[in-house]
């Protein structure tokens, strides 16, 4: 069995400039502040980032909003963090707002190979702009596109040496669906347990989605 612990220096090294990071967490709640720390130490730009929302300015994925290294937003939110609001409006950062069940579809789709999905929601309002639309049965329909990413952080409770994922409470919310979304996905786990100690009934993420485990270093 390979080893997938990975230390501060390599995930590092994995990152680069433009490319495209899904984030779990809501409100912060789920996001790897572990991971995000790196991110923002290793200095790469232009990101796109994509989650629920930016948290705050200190929490989340907030830190990497204020320190300028993000260029597109995909989040269903940005309240609880002004300096989203100020680099939107100074035109510092494209920001694109999805309906919050639109968002997690979309990256369910990216993660089965679909092609899309068509919803209702958002007909009528600028959600609709540059979107085809389809009539089925008199019902206006939007054609939503699936969502991918180069990698996908993550935030786990548990894992096992294999990086089989049991996560806590309402920080499960994106994690286990954008594990499926990624190229490559690192889970931040809070504890590593051996093989076994995680009964199957429990395992929420399973190890063959999980390339690299990371519990954080002074590297």
């Amino acid at each position: 069995m390979n080893n997938k612990l990975m230390n501060a220096a390599t995930f590092r090294e994995s990152l680069r400039d433009g490319m495209t990071i899904m984030f779990g967490g809501f409100m912060g709640i789920g996001t790897p502040a572990l991971l995000v720390a790196e991110i923002l130490k290793s200095g790469v730009r232009d990101l796109t980032i994509i989650g629920n929302d930016t948290g705050f300015t200190e929490t989340g994925v907030g830190p990497l909003i204020v320190s300028g290294q993000v260029k597109k937003v995909i989040a269903s939110h940005i309240g609880t963090n002004p300096e989203t609001g100020r680099r939107m409006i100074a035109g510092d950062l494209d920001v694109e707002l999805v309906p919050q069940g639109t968002l997690i579809e979309r990256i369910r789709c990216g993660g089965s190979g679909l092609g899309g999905f068509l919803t209702p929601t958002g007909v009528g309002t600028v959600v609709e702009e540059n979107k085809q639309k389809m009539v089925i049965d008199g019902v206006t329909y939007l054609l939503e596109l699936p969502l991918r990413a180069d990698l996908a952080i993550l935030q786990a409770a548990k894992s096992d040496r294999m990086g089989n994922l049991l996560y806590s409470l309402t920080a499960r919310n994106f994690n286990p669906i954008m594990a499926l979304a990624a190229d490559k996905v690192v889970a931040q786990c809070d504890q590593l347990v051996e093989i076994g100690d995680i009964e199957p009934d429990y395992v929420m993420t399973p190890a063959a989605l999980v390339d690299h485990l990371y519990q954080g270093d002074n590297q």
